[in-house]
């Protein structure tokens, strides 16, 4: 229960009465919802901290390098600690690699060559990946290099399209990649499990082909990770889930051991890889956010859910529903106006520790098709683990809502957007869509 003084300060900090006790109702309906995500939670966060005392974490490995960085004994522990966490053969985790974009594509550029062919059998890739293939036309993009490129869309009800699959692996195809999350689509996020059984699938028609998968929103979510049923890459950002907030900046590749390396040569130079690569004092925060990552993950899980059923009652399409099973951490919302997605991220911006006060806008943001709005007050810029919303604006004109280092400032800033959305006229006074 929601108490008098707390009722009183979020009153102060613009929130109605009526949109207190809306979420309120909303979150009596959840308790054992939440309580399942506590037990993932613990799991994993046991998970972390086995794997820091067995890879043996200590206070040196928490200093950084400068230079060359060799015999960095921080950098070359944590490694080991991701690598043991997902169950690889090897790991590449820096902070030289700048986002999750670039670590896609530094495992592609990586393990393909010219003549080789990329598969995606789960659809369009996220949107910044389109210019790194060679989707859209780009300077250095995998197509400049004679790497082809296959797609096979998920069918309509969201399932594989096993045919297809088949139908398009062939001599030359190389490397599968499949995104996990629905980027800015409004497809189900795969579950490991189905993970799975397309790598299954895939190896059955040729077993030598490398099936990398881009993990980015789903660490933590679930108790297994897709390394552990198939995967030979799993590719993501530390300023999403695995840095729990702290990581300033950061990405990692984990699978096998010859993938990984691939990968170390292509970041630092042939001959080179892995040895070098300073870690510049960063050390404490890539350690610290990975300790901290299941908690914060099971925040932003709290927040989509609760996100999912407010706006699912109030008449708009929620992926996933307010009752589906959960494997990455963004809730998209299709308001189908581009008012709708400006008001969200007006609230989600309003309900910020950092540039509360600003107003977001669409913009022309490198990598994107169409303009994009992006709302997030965050301590770590573009950090996607902490509140964010944003979304292209173009139809359907859906919102992507992630995030949330805290369950209680997630709730907050989710109570933030349906205010902002009652304000706008977008709903009524019973919270219900206005047509």
């Amino acid at each position: 229960m929601i108490t008098t003084e707390l009722e009183q300060l979020y009153e102060s900090m613009g929130i109605s009465k009526e949109v207190i006790s809306y979420g309120e109702g909303i979150l009596e309906e959840l308790k054992d919802r939440f309580d399942a995500i506590d037990a993932v939670t613990e799991y994993n966060q046991a998970k972390v901290i086995h794997a820091m005392q067995e890879c043996k974490v200590s206070e040196a490995c928490l200093l950084g390098t400068t230079g060359y960085g060799y015999n960095d004994l921080g950098r070359d522990t944590l490694e080991e600690v991701y690598a043991h966490i997902f169950h690889a053969e090897d790991a590449l985790v820096r902070p030289q690699i700048t986002c999750g974009t670039h670590a896609l594509a530094l495992a592609l550029m990586s393990n393909l060559r010219p003549g080789d062919e990329l598969l995606s059998p789960v659809g369009k890739p996220y949107d910044t990946l389109e210019e790194v293939i060679g989707i859209r036309p780009s300077k250095g993009s995998l197509a400049e290099y004679g790497i082809t490129y296959a797609q096979v869309d998920l069918l309509a009800d969201g399932s594989f399209d096993w045919d297809g699959i088949r139908a398009a692996i062939n001599e030359r195809t190389k490397l599968v990649t499949i995104q996990r999350s629905k980027g800015y689509q409004t497809r189900p996020t795969l579950s490991v499990c189905r993970i799975g059984e397309l790598i299954s699938f895939i190896k059955e028609i040729k077993t030598d082909v490398i099936c990398m998968v881009d993990n980015c929103y789903g660490e933590f979510v679930e108790t297994i990770e897709p390394t552990d049923v198939g995967a030979d890459m799993v590719v993501g950002s530390l300023i999403k889930n695995p840095g729990g907030g702290l990581a300033p900046i950061g990405g990692y590749i984990a699978g096998k051991k010859e993938c990984v390396e691939n990968a170390a040569y292509r970041l630092t130079s042939p001959g080179l890889g892995k040895e070098v690569g300073a870690s510049l004092g960063i050390m404490s925060k890539f350690y610290q956010g990975l300790f901290m990552s299941p908690t914060v993950t099971s925040s932003a899980l709290k927040g989509a859910i609760f996100a999912a059923n407010l706006y699912e009652r109030m008449g708009y399409a929620v992926i996933p529903n307010g009752t589906e099973s959960r494997h990455d951490i963004i809730q998209a919302i299709t308001f189908g106006s581009p008012e709708g997605v400006i008001a969200f991220c007006k609230g989600i911006q309003a309900g910020a520790p950092v540039d509360s006060f600003v107003t977001p806008e669409p913009w022309d943001m490198p990598g994107y098709d169409a303009q994009v709005i992006m709302a997030a007050g965050a301590f770590v810029s573009g950090s996607s683990i902490e509140l964010s919303a944003d979304g292209p604006m173009k139809p359907p004109y859906a919102v992507y809502f992630q995030g949330g280092l805290t369950w209680q400032h997630a709730k907050f800033g989710i109570l933030k957007t349906v205010q902002s959305c009652l304000d706008a006229g977008l709903i009524d006074k019973e919270f219900k869509r206005i047509k």
